[in-house]
């Protein structure tokens, strides 16, 4: 077995931050999931999917009920989500490289030859995680907006 030996690589708890959001997408309705049917539907562990769960409630993506008509069903903004607004709600920032941070000048950016490579694949990296929807991702059709005036989805951590 070949052995993997990468920093560039999603966590575990974004992975299955992105299928238990599918999953929940892929539900009917109003209809709320058990932790154990998610953590089937995930291919993830119960104890380890409650953690990425939470994550997911405090970011506004899915909410939750307690009690025998409980479990958990996918909030609006969390079929608008994108796969990058998945993953951030659970790891923080996506950066490719350390001099990529936001809110921190890279001293070395001027000499650097290889800045201007990692801001653009940094970019490129974006546009595609940016690109699909759990909706989309889901099967479901974008709806779109009845009006110009919608803000962007921002999801908070």
């Amino acid at each position: 077995m070949a052995r993997i030996n990468s920093s560039m690589q999603l966590t575990r708890a974004a992975d299955y931050g992105v299928r238990v959001m599918i999953a929940l997408a892929s539900a009917a309705p109003g209809k709320r999931q058990s932790l154990t049917l998610l953590a089937s539907a995930a291919d993830a562990p119960e104890s380890f999917l409650s953690k990425v769960l939470q994550a997911l409630v405090r970011a506004g993506l899915v909410e939750s009920r307690r009690g025998q008509s409980g479990g958990f069903e996918i909030a609006p903004a969390g079929g608008r989500a994108t796969i990058r607004n998945i993953i951030e709600a659970i790891d923080g920032p996506v950066r490719l490289n350390i001099c990529r941070l936001e809110g921190k000048p890279c001293h070395r950016m001027e000499a650097c030859p290889a800045h201007p490579v990692w801001s653009r694949a940094q970019e490129a990296m974006f546009t595609v995680l940016d690109e699909a929807t759990i909706n989309d991702l889901a099967g479901h059709p974008r709806s779109e907006p009845d009006s110009g005036d919608v803000e962007p989805l921002v999801v908070v951590s």
